[in-house]
């Protein structure tokens, strides 16, 4: 059979393509074979600048895809070593030092706190245990304990503890007087506190009050106190003249509001009237003079203004938190407070708060007294204050009871 006469499967000559319109080569199909790739896109130089601005890449032509550029990363910098056997840094979780961590600085503070709190503590005691200790109860017979407490306080013109320099400064005088200027019982309780002066001209017998007080030894006065007046005096504290000074200028000064201009060189005294800041010279003198129209009467009248302004300024909320006050205040008692045997720093820390309460809420007046002499005293009007005083009804005690100089309203 000719090769004429044969065809393919659909009539075509044998071996031909029709679609490519010539023969297949021999060991391949009846497809010719996919042409090559196009060569791929050339990959744009490494640039040894990253701080130049980069071209994005052009479409190729011929529809081929784009050229993925291949990120670039920042490279990591190089980690130092610790020294050999040095402990790594103390970070936590958010991985902050440990100094930064919050809890680090509440323990500080609480450590802090925890100190204020030891030397807050420790200075009144040190100070306690170099204080004079004085045995103030009388032997005999005394009035029984009473409700609330009765605070003697006297205020001795001793000069011990003041150089000459300051004896001179402070305008004592005699260096070997030793008297008690001022004497003044404290009444603290359910109610009202109370604060009253005896003037040291009032006679007992032919002698004056303050004729009673032994230095040293004030039994003898707490045992005529305690008689003439039927109140039991439970805890004793006594301050000489640089006391008043020390203590007024460890608390920065205290106010005094003389009701007239005052010029006394005996006390080394000169103010005007009004309202003004006293450092100690001043407020001792202020406290010492009689060179006003009702001499002792008046007396005694400014020396509880001083005392309560003291105790103000003693337990105010800057007397604590100034370390350097609260400091010198506390070293200002031993050279010139003595206080009763028995009398503990509780105590003294008591007295100390019933003492910023009189110039508040409390009272304070002069024993009453017959007239300007303040030579006798009134048992008309005395007796009922006492009373109230035993009683511990200070909230019963009136106006005409309690006066400023202890004469009749």
């Amino acid at each position: 059979m000719s090769d004429a006469g044969s065809k393919g499967p659909d009539g075509d000559q044998p071996g031909f393509d029709w679609l490519y319109g010539k023969k297949g080569q021999a060991g391949q199909g009846d497809r010719p074979a996919p042409p090559p790739p196009p060569p791929p896109a050339p990959r744009p130089p490494a640039d040894d600048h990253p701080e130049r601005t980069r071209l994005m890449p052009t479409q190729p032509q011929g529809g081929e895809p784009p050229y993925q550029q291949r990120p670039t990363t920042r490279p990591t910098p190089p980690q130092v070593a610790p020294a050999p056997g040095a402990p790594p840094p103390s970070r936590g979780r958010s991985g902050r030092s440990g100094w930064a961590r919050p809890g680090r600085w509440i323990k500080i503070v609480l450590a802090l706190l925890l100190l204020w709190v030891v030397y807050l503590v420790a200075v009144p005691l040190w100070t306690w245990s170099k204080v004079d200790k004085i045995a103030f109860e009388p032997e005999g017979d005394r009035p029984d304990d009473q409700p609330g407490t009765t605070y003697l306080m006297v205020g001795s013109d001793s000069r011990a503890g003041l150089s000459e320099e300051e004896r001179k400064k402070y305008a004592t005088g005699n260096s070997e007087s030793s008297l008690a200027d001022t004497i003044m019982i404290l009444h603290t309780g359910s109610g009202p506190s109370v604060l009253i002066s005896f003037p040291r001209d009032w006679t007992i017998d032919g002698s004056k009050i303050n004729g009673f007080y032994d230095p040293g030894d004030p039994t003898a006065l707490v045992k005529t106190l305690e008689q003439q007046t039927g109140i039991r005096i439970d805890e004793y504290m006594e301050i000489g003249l640089g006391g008043v000074a020390g203590v007024v200028d460890a608390v920065g000064g205290v106010e005094i509001c003389p009701k007239e201009d005052i010029t006394d060189p005996k006390a080394g005294l000169k103010v005007k009237k009004g309202c003004q800041e006293a450092d100690g010279e001043v407020a001792l003198a202020y406290a010492r003079t009689r060179a006003t129209t009702l001499g002792d009467l008046d007396r005694v009248g400014r020396q509880r203004e001083v005392v309560a302004a003291i105790g103000d300024k003693v337990l105010s909320p800057w007397s604590v938190l100034n370390p350097f006050r609260y400091w010198n205040l506390n070293g200002a008692i031993p050279d010139f407070f003595a206080f009763g045997e028995g009398t503990g720093p509780i105590d003294g820390s008591r007295w100390a708060l019933a003492m910023s309460r009189v110039g508040g809420s409390g009272m304070t007046c002069t024993m009453p007294v017959t007239d300007g002499s303040a030579t006798e005293m009134d048992r008309e009007r005395a007796d009922p204050l006492w009373d109230a005083i035993i009683e511990d009804r200070t909230d019963d005690i009136t106006k005409a009871q309690c006066t400023v100089a202890g004469l009749p309203r």
